[in-house]
């Protein structure tokens, strides 16, 4: 069977490597927030602008069709979040510190439009 030009194990693989991927996105959030202890959510920046950079290095780079779902898709995908990203920015706006949700909002569009676009341009 072949999904989205992607076989069995393929498939296999990006559920594997996302797997690991997820898990070390939560490792490395909680080690970089336990060592910063601030209400900004830093350890989830890190990790999606790491994602972002690497991404940009995997879309420029001569990787396509099943190695790219696998990495682009299943690694990198599963290692970034954009749902922790938005719930994080709404429990800053919970807990009264608007300035710092529109911070993690627009840090986060620019300097991840910035990390993949060098990713992309030094794998180019």
């Amino acid at each position: 069977m072949n999904v989205f030009g992607v076989g069995i194990l393929g498939w296999v693989l990006v559920g594997m490597l996302g797997g690991l991927a997820a898990g070390a996105r939560y490792l490395l959030d909680a080690e970089i927030s336990r060592l910063t202890a601030s209400p900004f959510p830093i350890g989830i920046f890190a990790v999606n602008m790491t994602g972002a950079f690497l991404l940009g290095l995997v879309a420029g780079s001569t990787l396509h069709g099943e190695a790219l779902v696998i990495v682009g898709g299943g690694v990198l995908g599963s290692f970034t979040t954009f749902s922790t990203w938005i719930l994080d920015t709404r429990l800053l706006q919970m807990a009264d510190l608007a300035k710092l949700a529109w911070l993690n909002l627009s840090l986060s569009l620019v300097c991840g439009l910035a990390a993949v676009t060098l990713g992309q341009v030094i794998a180019g």
